[in-house]
C-alpha cells in the first residue's frame, strides 16, 4: 500500500479532529478522566500521534506527560506512584508518552532494575490499571508496530535532519544490540497485562500518517456519544476610541521586522 500523501492526510484529519474537540468538551461536561498510554519501538511516531491529538485540544483539560528518568528519591518510591501523580482529575485528557511500562521494556531490558524488582511489576501492572479502571478512568494502551526496515529508514532520517537529531538518545543507539531482547520484554509484559479491563491496541505505524489517522478513529470508537452542543459565542463591540494599529502606551522594546 503506498505511504498516504499530505494533502489526503490533511483532508482526513480534519473530521477526526472536530470530533476529538467534540471528545473534550463531553469529557468536561461529564467530569470523565481519559488515559491514554503511547508505547512502541524507537522511531514508531508515538510522538506524532500524540501531537495529531493535542494540538486542536485546550491545554489546560489535556496534558502530555513524558517523564525523565527517575532521581534519586523516585527510586527508593514505589514504582507506579510517580506516574500516579499525573493521572487526571474531572475533565482531563491524560496522554502519556511512554508510561510505567518502562519498567517492562528499557529497565528490564538494560538492566536498570533487578529481576525482582522485573517480576514484581508484572504482578502489580495489572492490579494497578485494574485500580484506574475500577476507580472509572477510562484507559486506552496503545502499542505502535514498525517493521525493522521502516524503523532503519527513520533511523537515517534522524541522523540527517537537524530538527530530528534530538530525538536520538544514548539509550537508542545502545537497544539497536537488543532488538531481540526487546522482543520478548515486549511479549511478556502483553501476556501479563492484555486483561479484559485493559487490553492492548496495537497500531501498524509503517506509514505514520495512516497509524495517526487510525489510532485517533480507534479511540474515539471506543467512547460513547460524546456530542456536547458548543454554547453560542457572540463578541461584543470592541470598546476603544478608534479602530487601527495597536499603538503603545509603554515603553517597551520593539522585536525587529527580518522577514
Amino acid at each position: 500500500m503506498a505511504m498516504l500523501k499530505k494533502k489526503d492526510y490533511a483532508d482526513k484529519l480534519q473530521p477526526l479532529h472536530e470530533q476529538l474537540c467534540e471528545m473534550q468538551r463531553w469529557v468536561q461536561a461529564t467530569g470523565q478522566r481519559i488515559v491514554v498510554v503511547f508505547e512502541g519501538r524507537d522511531t514508531a511516531g508515538k510522538g506524532g500521534a500524540i501531537t495529531a491529538i493535542s494540538q486542536v485540544l485546550n491545554p489546560r483539560g489535556c496534558r502530555i506527560v513524558a517523564l525523565p528518568k527517575p532521581n534519586e528519591r523516585e527510586r527508593t518510591q514505589w514504582y507506579f506512584q510517580r506516574y500516579a501523580e499525573h493521572l487526571p482529575a474531572a475533565g482531563e485528557i491524560v496522554l502519556f508518552d511512554r508510561s510505567w511500562y518502562n519498567r517492562g521494556g528499557v529497565e528490564h531490558v538494560m538492566g536498570f532494575c533487578n529481576d525482582a524488582e522485573y517480576k514484581r511489576w508484572l504482578a502489580q501492572a495489572p492490579q494497578f490499571e485494574q485500580m484506574l479502571v475500577d476507580d472509572g478512568i477510562l484507559l486506552f494502551k496503545y502499542w505502535f508496530s514498525v517493521d525493522q526496515v521502516q524503523q532503519e529508514a527513520r533511523f537515517a532520517e534522524r541522523l540527517e535532519d537537524p530538527l530530528k537529531r534530538w530525538k536520538i538518545s544514548p539509550i537508542d543507539i545502545a537497544a539497536r544490540t537488543k532488538y531481540d531482547d526487546y522482543t520478548v520484554a515486549r511479549d511478556a509484559f502483553f501476556k501479563a497485562t492484555h486483561r479484559k479491563h485493559a487490553p492492548w491496541f496495537v497500531v501498524d505505524a509503517n506509514d505514520q500518517k495512516r497509524a495517526r489517522l487510525n489510532m485517533i478513529a480507534h479511540l474515539l470508537e471506543q467512547l460513547p456519544d460524546k456530542k456536547i452542543a458548543a454554547e453560542p459565542l457572540k463578541l461584543p463591540p470592541l470598546q476603544r476610541k478608534r479602530l487601527g494599529k495597536d499603538k503603545l502606551g509603554a515603553k517597551a522594546i520593539l522585536v525587529r521586522e527580518r522577514y
